[in-house]
C-alpha cells in the first residue's frame, strides 16, 4: 500500500489528508481501528524512540506519547511495590515489555490520558491486558500476539486504534516537509546515541554506573525526539518528568523538575494511604492525587467533596512534610537537548535530587555550570552533541 486517506489533518477542517511514499510501500498496517494525522505523528516519533533505546540498551522500551512529545518512556525492568501502586499495575507476574509500558505511563499519568503508546517488542497478552485498563487512543508495535490482538480489538467498542510497523524499515537519508506552501529538506537525524557520548566527563566526580549511562541514554533518546527546547529527568530506567517545547532552558528545567517531584511526591505515605472509594476510577484518582500533592488541597478536602472520593478526610500533606520528603530524592539523571547557558539549572536540578547531568556543553559560561555541578558531588557528561526536534 503506497497511500493511506486519513479522516483529517490536525483538525476537522482540514481536508483532505492521507499518508503516502514516494517509493515504495508504506511500512505500517492499520490492524484496527482508523488512526488520524496526529496520532500517526505520534506513532512514527514514539517508534524511533522505543527502537532507539532497544538498540541503545538490549531492553525492551515503551513510550506513552501526546501531541508529538513523550509523556513518558521506559526500560522494561521490573516493578517495585510501590511501583505497582501508584502505577495501577495489574497483580502477578508481568512481561519486560508489559512492565516497560507500565513505567512509560505510569511517570506522569495526567500528561499520559489518551495517549499514543509504543513498543519495541512484540505487544504480548500482559500489555495488551494494560492498554485496555487505560484511557489511551492507539498503539504501534512490531507486532502482536493473537491474545494481545483480540483484547485490543475490543476496547474502545471496537475503534482502538492499532497499527504494526515493520520493523526493518529504514527511512530514506532526506527528509522533506511543506509549511505555508514552502518545502524544507534535511538529511534525516540517524545520529546513533551510543555509551561513546557519554566519555567526556567533564566535572570532579567521575564514576558512572551501568544503570546511570543507560539513565543518561535514555533521557537523550528520550530529547531526540521531543520538541524543543527540552529537559528530561530521569531514574531507574525511566523518565520522572518531561519539559517539553519551552523557550527558556529554565522553563524547561523548571517544568520536568517539578512533575519529577510530584512522581516522587506520589510515594509519600500519605498519598500511598489515600482511602479512596473502591469505584472511583484511575483518571479520577490521578486528578485527586494531584490536587491533593499541590496547592490545590482545599479542592479535594472541602466538606462534600471529599465524601464523593475517599471513603474518610485525609489528613492534609504540608508544605514542611513535602519539602522534607522532596529532600530525601537522590540518583536522579538530568539530560538537556542543548546546552545549559547558567548555572541555574544545575541549581533547580539538585532540588529534584539530580546526581548526573548529560548535555552537549559549548555554552559561554561552562566554567559556570561545570562549577556548580562539583558543588553538590554531580557527575556530567559533555555529548558535545546537539538533539533539538522540531
Amino acid at each position: 500500500m503506497k497511500e493511506l486517506e486519513l479522516k483529517y489533518g490536525c483538525n476537522p477542517n482540514q481536508k483532505p489528508a492521507r499518508l503516502s511514499m514516494d517509493q515504495g510501500e508504506l511500512p505500517l498496517q492499520v490492524l484496527n481501528g482508523r488512526p488520524g494525522y496526529i496520532n500517526f505523528m505520534d506513532a512514527l516519533n514514539s517508534w524511533q524512540l522505543v527502537r532507539a533505546l532497544k538498540k541503545a540498551t538490549g531492553l525492551p522500551a515503551a513510550a506513552s506519547f501526546k501531541h508529538v512529545s513523550p509523556a513518558g518512556a521506559a526500560l522494561g525492568q521490573p516493578l517495585s511495590d510501590v511501583e505497582r501502586q501508584i502505577y495501577f499495575a495489574p497483580e502477578g507476574d508481568l512481561s519486560p515489555i508489559a512492565c516497560a509500558y507500565v513505567r512509560a505511563r505510569g511517570a506522569d499519568r495526567l500528561c499520559s490520558f489518551g495517549d499514543w503508546a509504543a513498543l519495541s517488542d512484540v505487544c504480548d497478552e500482559d500489555t495488551a491486558r494494560v492498554l485496555a485498563e487505560e484511557v489511551s487512543d492507539g498503539v504501534i508495535a512490531p507486532g502482536y500476539t493473537d491474545q494481545a490482538l483480540a483484547i485490543l480489538r475490543t476496547k474502545k467498542k471496537g475503534n482502538y486504534n492499532v497499527v504494526q510497523i515493520d520493523p526493518d524499515y529504514t527511512p530514506a537519508p532526506v527528509e522533506r516537509r511543506t509549511i505555508f506552501g514552502v518545502t524544507f529538506e534535511q538529511r534525516y537525524n540517524d545520529l546513533a546515541i551510543t555509551e561513546e557520548l557519554l566519555q567526556n566527563i567533564v566535572t570532579e566526580h567521575k564514576e558512572l554506573s551501568q544503570q546511570a549511562k543507560n539513565d543518561m541514554l535514555l533521557a537523550q533518546i528520550v530529547l531526540k525526539y521531543t520538541q524543543s527546547n527540552s529537559v528530561c529527568y530521569v531514574k531507574n530506567g525511566q523518565t520522572l518528568g518531561v519539559g517539553a517545547g519551552q523557550q527558556s532552558r529554565i522553563h524547561c528545567t523548571r517544568l520536568a523538575g517539578d512533575k519529577a517531584d510530584i512522581w516522587w511526591l506520589r510515594q509519600h505515605p500519605k498519598v500511598l494511604a489515600l482511602p479512596f472509594l473502591p469505584d472511583i476510577r484511575r483518571p479520577a484518582r490521578d486528578n485527586a492525587i494531584d490536587l491533593y500533592i499541590s496547592q490545590e488541597h482545599d479542592d479535594v478536602l472541602a466538606d462534600g467533596v471529599w465524601q464523593t472520593i475517599f471513603t474518610e478526610k485525609p489528613p492534609v500533606l504540608t508544605q514542611e512534610e513535602k519539602t522534607a520528603w522532596i529532600a530525601q530524592q537522590s540518583g536522579v539523571t538530568v539530560g538537556s537537548d542543548a546546552f545549559f547557558p547558567f548555572g541555574d539549572n544545575v541549581e533547580r536540578a539538585h532540588k529534584s535530587g539530580v546526581k548526573y547531568i548529560v548535555q552537549p556543553g559549548g555554552s559561554i559560561r561552562d566554567d559556570q555550570v561545570i562549577a556548580t555541578a562539583d558543588k553538590y558531588g554531580m557527575v556530567m557528561a559533555f555529548t558535545g552533541v546537539r538533539l533539538f526536534h522540531h
